[in-house]
């Protein structure tokens, strides 16, 4: 199943999507209700709500304000080679916050205080119940869902001290979408591709067998220190390739077009556009 999270006429909602079209799953205020309402309306057509098409929505990012987001840094081999890091014993985590993403087709922005807006393609995975204490081996049953991630990150602030997190929470830098695709609509997770693109160019590519840390060891290494609820995200961290590694440097600019591409999930595309001094 594909669940997506739409605006239309000032109102959001999350939907089932179906080929051309989102039927919408009433009363469904996160992504936890959202994928039982979606598993329920299988089985129950009167549970499903409105059916609207897809050309009519504008994509949301699957997030809400109080969604954590932990992402994992320098979890391939080349890109941290190609970075002169180091990935460690255990993996690199930093938070994100929800207001720094926007939905597929959304502009997302570079700020006027850095001209170093990198790109970063990166598959996510969505938490489908609470998990605390997870072991590795019975990880994957706490996994809700995968979606595409233009992590994105403005590398001199990043840079600025030991602590990712500066470079990483300037608002809409960065892109989530289109939509949540479930597990058993996946193909199987070490043959799937993760792919980036800028104005057409392919950037970035690698499949998942290449991470360093494996899904089920994220999941079990950040439940021991945080609860994570449906709806959370990790982010599993970007292939080589990235803007700041090449030479000369490529980072993004205003009219660029970055697209993630991830097998079984599809692609999420976003303009980069300048934002204006003193937007809030």
């Amino acid at each position: 199943m594909r669940i997506a999270r739409y605006a239309q006429a000032g109102a959001t909602g999350w939907g089932l999507v179906e080929n051309d079209h989102v039927t919408a799953l009433p009363g469904a205020s996160d992504f936890g209700q959202a994928l039982a309402a979606a598993r329920d309306g299988g089985r129950d057509l009167n549970r499903r709500g409105e059916t609207l098409p897809c050309a009519g929505l504008q994509w949301l990012p699957p997030v809400l304000p109080d969604t954590k987001i932990i992402c994992v840094g320098l979890n391939y081999r080349k890109h941290a080679q190609e970075v002169a890091r180091d990935s460690g014993g255990h993996p690199s985590a930093f938070p994100r916050f929800p207001d720094t993403f926007v939905g597929h087709g959304e502009p997302v922005l570079r700020s006027p205080m850095s001209a170093e807006l990198d790109y970063e393609a990166e598959l996510a995975v969505v938490i489908g119940k609470p998990a605390r204490y997870v072991t590795e081996a019975d990880a994957m049953d706490y996994v809700g869902g995968y979606t595409c991630m233009a992590e994105n990150s403005v590398r001199d602030y990043q840079m600025h001290n030991r602590q990712a997190t500066p470079g990483k929470n300037f608002p809409r830098s960065g892109a989530l979408g289109p939509w949540i695709v479930t597990p058993d609509a996946m193909p199987p997770l070490a043959s799937i591709r993760v792919t980036g693109r800028l104005n057409g160019e392919q950037m970035q590519d690698a499949t998942l067998d290449e991470l360093v840390f494996s899904i089920p060891q994220l999941i079990s290494y950040l439940s021991q220190f945080t609860l994570l609820r449906a709806g959370d995200i990790i982010a599993t961290g970007t292939p080589e390739g990235v803007g700041m590694s090449r030479k000369p440097p490529r980072y993004l600019r205003a009219g660029d077009r970055f697209e993630v591409e991830i097998g079984g999930i599809g692609v999420l595309a976003n303009a980069v556009q300048d934002e204006e001094p003193g937007h809030a």
